[in-house]
This record gives C-alpha cells, structure tokens and sequence, in this order.
C-alpha cells in the first residue's frame, strides 16, 4: 500500500477545514505525534500514518496512486445524488 505524506495529510486537512485536534481526535492520535508528522520533525510508526489516513477517508477524502503525472492525488468524493 502507498502511503500518505505530510504535505498531503496537511493538504487534506484544509479541504475537510480539520485542525490539527480535530484530525488527531478522529483517528486516534496523539497531537504531538500528528504536529512533528506534518512538520517532518520526525517520522511516525506506519500504523500511525494508517490511522490518519483512515480518518482521513472516513471523511470522504480519496487517494489516487495511479494518474497520468505518476504522483498521489487526493480528492473528496462527491456523494451519490442518485442521477
């Protein structure tokens, strides 16, 4: 599995409008360990990352790992109006 980088864990979080708080609440998260994550200070265990990235989804965030550029994309999925 590919994983989430700070920069896109960042950029996620003001398209949902999530602090830093809110985003280490919904997935369970130490905020310490979520600030020097997004600041690169220091890298977290692999099921921290997955932690977040699943609150992340949970949200309605999608993650892309295959495109046309060869980088991750992340968008938020619309939901079905049934049309």
């Amino acid at each position: 599995m590919m994983t989430m980088l700070p920069d896109q864990c960042r950029a996620v979080r003001g398209v949902l409008k999530w602090t830093q708080p809110w985003l280490a609440d919904e997935s369970g998260t130490g905020l310490s360990t979520l600030n020097r994550y997004e600041m690169e200070s220091r890298p977290p265990k692999e099921k921290v990352i997955e932690q977040l990235r699943a609150a992340l989804e949970a949200a309605g965030i999608e993650f892309i790992f295959e495109n046309a550029s060869g980088g991750i994309v992340v968008r938020l999925k619309k939901p079905f109006n049934g049309s």
